[in-house]
């Protein structure tokens, strides 16, 4: 099952979580071997215009924290850290949290200011 048209608000989660990845894959992992992003089951590419280029273990991320996305059952969807019951594997939890840690302040010391907000609350 491949997903062409995700609902507008989980479209920008998801468009979200793959550029944090990328930028986080591109900060940690510049000396690995990488390769662009497929997914059975979502076409990343129309999301996020091409898709990223990843280590591994990023890779692996990337697929997982979209497929929870793309299932997740509640609506509205909290914020994961405010989430009663947590979908991520946990290491994949503790991996997204670094990602989303070294992608916010990396895009605030850039100037998105406006992710200071999303990050403290």
């Amino acid at each position: 099952m491949v997903i062409a048209t995700p609902h507008r608000k989980i479209a920008r989660d998801l468009v979200v979580l793959g550029r944090f990845i990328q930028l986080y894959c591109d900060g940690h992992h510049r000396g690995e071997e990488r390769r662009a992003a497929d997914l059975k089951f979502c076409r990343v590419e129309d999301l996020l215009g091409r898709a990223p280029v990843l280590c591994e273990d990023c890779g692996k991320l990337l697929a997982h924290a979209f497929f929870k996305r793309l299932h997740c059952p509640l609506d509205p969807k909290p914020a994961c850290k405010h989430c009663p019951d947590h979908c991520y594997h946990a290491h994949y939890r503790d991996e997204i949290r670094r990602v989303m840690r070294y992608s916010g302040w990396a895009l605030i010391r850039r100037g998105r200011l406006d992710l200071l907000w999303k990050m403290l609350f």
